[in-house]
């Protein structure tokens, strides 16, 4: 792209920095940026730059929060016996969404998955253990999505778990296997929590 204006290619080359964003995308952002009132602008970047520089993460389930404690974790009104460990934040809001599961959450922040360089120690897999053993919930479920890594992640964590009595599950096998789980559509997910399995049945 050859631009006139070295603001304008400035704006364009950090919105293609975006997940998603390509080129031509991020010239449609910033264009529509321009065309809109100074304040409104400034409001944008102003939320963006505090978002960035306020958020926090629960520190007890890792998810996003404005606290020391996220609004789920906080909620008392919320099964506080029941566990729900997932990959991302992104699964905790599609989760939410189905407004079928009223329990607390566990966000690991990945999945095991060794071709990535990614292995248990960058997960929060030990707090989740520790959690468990000081909270003593009545069930955990996984709901990671269904796919090796995934599959991965849970027996290690299954193992990990051998000797603590809590009752291990697995959403059902409602979203195709290789499938993320963030993708799936609400009706879907929703059964998936609602028909969860034993994981004794599950790892092989």
């Amino acid at each position: 792209m050859i631009f006139s204006s070295s603001l304008l290619e400035n704006a364009v080359n950090e919105f293609a920095k975006l997940p998603g964003i390509g080129k031509k995308t991020a010239l449609r952002l910033v264009l529509h940026l321009i065309k809109k009132d100074i304040s409104e602008v400034k409001n944008f970047s102003a939320a963006i730059e505090k978002m960035r520089a306020e958020i926090k993460f629960c520190s007890r389930c890792h998810n996003i929060s404005d606290k020391e404690l996220c609004n789920i974790c906080s909620n008392s009104s919320r099964n506080h016996e029941m566990i729900c460990v997932v990959e991302n934040i992104r699964d905790v809001i599609a989760i939410e969404s189905t407004q079928q599961y009223n329990g607390i959450y566990h966000v690991l922040g990945g999945i095991i998955s060794p071709l990535d360089g990614i292995g248990p120690d960058q997960l929060q897999i030990d707090s989740l253990i520790s959690r468990i053993t000081i909270e003593k919930p009545i069930e955990i479920i996984f709901a990671l999505s269904p796919n090796i890594q995934g599959d991965t992640t849970i027996y290690y964590i299954t193992k990990k778990l051998k000797g603590i009595p809590v009752k291990i599950t697995t959403i059902a096998r409602g979203i195709a296997f290789g499938g993320e789980l963030e993708y799936a559509d609400e009706m879907t997910l929703a059964r998936s929590i609602s028909n969860r399995i034993l994981i004794e049945n599950y790892v092989r």
